[in-house]
């Protein structure tokens, strides 16, 4: 009986043509946030569960995976603290949250930092969500200026639109600005994460479903349907008015009224058409202080950006609070929708050999390799077939791995120190001087380069 070959459910392996379109779009990533002054910084998959714990809400916590003890024999008895003190790391905003309490003297002021590694959790797996998936964070440390969430937007927008998005709405809204709603509509404060918790599902729910929300957890009714009402007034209102009816709706809420001068400024200081106030977004995770956001195309429900103000959760792991903000990129999701609409470079679907240096016959392969070393030493991607074969079988299998050019050094070329070339995206073939070969790749190169 044959094994199941299937990886682990919420789980994938990444064929060739599938690592080089994630490292593509993570290269891109990368540089943008360096070109702000971001700097790299990476912590380990498997963190203390009480760093994680009570840090994402109730929700949160119950999709932390959680490991048991080294070489613990199970004891039906045993408390889950007996049985698990290690959990793999749920996000990279409280590892981060970690790193700073712990290296505080080692960090400049403002740090700066991003971060794109792999979390877990146990959640249902769906169309671009999975167990395992990575993030792209960027965040920055030490200050309260709306400068910061200025340019984490500023940042991710430059990133969606470099890998060819268009269409994207950069959502903004602000948790005291959430909390003076709840107030006007007087849900108590002991019910208000609850609230949220049920608000953040609207976009994947409906409003019946929030309504269903409130029910279940037993907040009023009516306070629910006033704020649904309003969110249905505002959906299709420009930033200006949303900020003169949330003003209105939330009164003298002194919170609430410093929140709405707050997104006011990010508005002005970004500068970006694409951000977009949505007085409905809530976030649901638990340690969101301020400023908070949702990146969102069309042809994909949920988010493939989000992020926010955190200015407690430093605090929680130290003795000082220190404000901070960030922003994540959901690779996968990114993935997803790149895939479909067909957005990703046509030069990442070929191999990542630029030339097949066929063999051939037993005789010829000292000079197949030293030919190969050749090219290689002019930055060339070289396979070399692995054996002496067919020459139409060696052809078959250039097309196969879609590798550009195929080399040929047969009996009449190494008589006359030449090289026969064949260009497998055109069908031109060439027989021209050794020393000309890698000239020609170079040059055919960079042509695709200038039409991509």
């Amino acid at each position: 009986m044959s094994q199941n070959t299937n990886p682990a459910r919420g789980m994938r392996d990444f064929l060739p043509a599938q690592v080089r379109r994630r490292e593509y779009v993570i290269s891109i990533i990368k540089e943008v946030y360096e070109s702000y002054g971001f700097e790299p910084l990476e912590t380990p998959a498997v963190e203390n569960l009480e760093t994680l714990t009570g840090k994402y809400g109730e929700e949160g916590n119950q999709l932390i995976y959680k490991i048991l003890k080294r070489g613990e024999k199970l004891n039906p008895n045993a408390s889950e603290k007996d049985l698990s003190d290690l959990a793999l790391r749920y996000d990279l905003t409280v590892p981060l949250a970690r790193v700073v309490a712990q290296h505080k003297n080692d960090l400049p002021k403002f740090f700066k930092r991003y971060q794109i590694q792999p979390v877990w959790r146990a959640d249902r797996p769906a169309r671009g969500r999975y167990r395992e998936f990575y993030q792209c964070d960027v965040d920055a440390i030490g200050s309260s200026s709306m400068i910061v969430e200025a340019e984490l937007c500023a940042a991710v927008s430059e990133i969606l639109v470099r890998l060819g998005f268009n269409d994207f709405v950069i959502r903004i809204n602000h948790r005291e600005i959430l909390y003076a709603m709840l107030d006007a509509v007087e849900i108590v404060e002991e019910k208000q994460i609850d609230a949220l918790v049920a608000l953040d599902k609207l976009d994947k729910i409906g409003g019946e479903g929030v309504l269903k929300e409130f029910e279940s957890r037993e907040i009023n009714e009516g306070a629910a349907n006033k704020l649904l009402g309003l969110f249905e007034k505002l959906k299709n209102s420009d930033n200006s008015h949303i900020l003169e009816s949330l003003s209105e709706f939330i009164g003298n809420y002194k919170t609430g009224t410093q929140a709405t001068s707050q997104i006011s400024q990010i508005l002005k200081l970004a500068g970006l058409k694409s951000l977009k106030i949505d007085a409905s977004l809530a976030r649901g995770l638990s340690y969101y202080t301020g400023a908070i956001f949702e990146v969102n195309v069309p042809d994909l429900s949920g988010s493939i950006a989000s992020g926010g103000r955190y200015d407690g959760l430093i605090g929680m792991f130290g003795k000082e609070q220190i404000p901070a903000c960030g922003f994540s990129l959901g690779l996968e999701r990114i993935l997803v929708v790149m895939e479909e609409r067909g957005m990703f470079p046509k030069e990442l679907e070929t191999n990542s050999a630029d030339v097949l240096m066929t063999i051939w016959n037993e005789e010829s392969i000292g000079e197949s390799l030293k030919l190969a070393g050749e090219l290689r030493q002019e930055n060339l991607r070289v396979l070399v077939y692995p054996e002496a074969d067919k020459l139409g079988k060696q052809f078959k299998y250039a097309s196969q791995i879609n590798v550009l050019f195929v080399c040929v050094l047969g009996e009449n070329e190494l008589a006359e120190n030449k090289v026969t070339l064949k260009n497998m995206q055109t069908g031109d073939q060439e027989t021209i001087n050794r020393d000309e070969a890698a000239v020609s790749v170079k040059t055919y190169k960079k042509y695709l380069q200038s039409k991509s």
